[in-house]
């Protein structure tokens, strides 16, 4: 089993913007009076200098278009409705808000496999007992080791992390983070904006995880799989440090993908201990991350 992939589902939005449905519990998003044209406009600027970003390095995407209607405002992160696995799985999963749910189209998985043969997996049954598991948002994957890493929150339900697990031969480690947010201790909703696992290392931001077991089950883990800790502040947590992944372009090199915010954020340290693994390609998404409340890993739906 490999960590990393050469090819990346993408959709291009037509009508993002801030979505109140899943601000209830993003507190990354922000709401202000500018246009929802003109964030469009901005958004799918910045969606296509990253589409040619990662194909200048040598990373094969595959690019789908939203439709108008039904109003998908957050359809530029499939990452939260499918996932696709080595093994021929793709995995459909519950979405925390109603609106979010009409971005899953079997249309953008036929085109993401080319007509292959897949076996289709979906848990969206348990959006009828309000249990939520979305994605590569919610799941943190150690594909090499099958691990799933999850933080539990209103949309990573820990019965759904179970059924993932049953169905696709993962083990679980399951955690609690939490963000300071207008004074108060709030849960993170997705844990990928806290962590993510690359082949040799993982980026984490070991301060929002309080339960000392938990933190220390997490250290455990990590070194049994021969990853070195890089850890973040919460501060860089809220710069999208965490919001990151690792892939490979068509002749194997290793490459992070991560948001210009997030690489800004980044000490001298921190940038040598990762230039150490992959070569680092910054990609500048700010409107996406101001409104959506997630970055370049959001953003993208890794294809095995």
């Amino acid at each position: 089993m490999k960590q990393n992939t050469n090819t990346i589902l993408l959709v291009e939005p037509v009508a993002f913007g801030y979505n109140a449905q899943t601000a209830k519990n993003n507190f990354f998003q922000h709401e202000d009076e500018r246009e929802a044209s003109e964030i469009q406009e901005l958004a799918l600027k910045e969606f296509r200098a990253m589409v040619k970003a990662l194909h200048d390095v040598g990373i094969k995407t595959i690019v789908v278009k939203d439709t108008v209607e039904p109003h998908t405002p957050d359809a530029i992160f499939p990452n939260n409705w499918v996932s696709f696995h080595s093994g021929g799985e793709v995995v459909i999963y519950p979405m925390y808000a109603p609106n979010r749910r009409n971005e899953r189209r079997l249309d953008i998985v036929n085109q993401a496999i080319g007509g292959n043969n897949r076996k289709i997996i979906s848990l969206i049954a348990f959006e009828d007992s309000n249990k939520y598991l979305e994605g590569t948002g919610s799941l943190i994957l150690d594909r090499k080791h099958h691990i799933a890493y999850a933080s539990i929150s209103e949309r990573t339900d820990a019965t759904v992390v179970a059924e993932f697990c049953s169905r696709l031969n993962y083990q679980s480690v399951l955690f609690h983070s939490f963000q300071t947010f207008s004074g108060k201790r709030c849960p993170i909703y997705h844990s990928n904006v806290m962590m993510s696992v690359a082949d040799h290392y993982v980026v984490i931001c070991m301060a929002s995880i309080e339960n000392v077991s938990e933190r220390l089950q997490l250290i455990v883990s990590f070194e049994k799989t021969g990853k070195e800790i890089i850890d973040i502040s919460e501060a860089q947590m809220h710069a999208f440090a965490g919001n990151v992944l690792q892939v490979q372009n068509a002749v194997g090199q290793k490459i992070l993908i991560l948001s210009q915010t997030a690489y800004q954020s980044l000490s001298k340290s921190q940038i040598d201990k990762l230039t150490k693994y992959n070569k680092l390609l910054p990609i500048a998404v700010p409107t996406i991350e101001h409104y959506g409340g997630g970055s370049v890993r959001c953003m993208m739906a890794e294809i095995f």
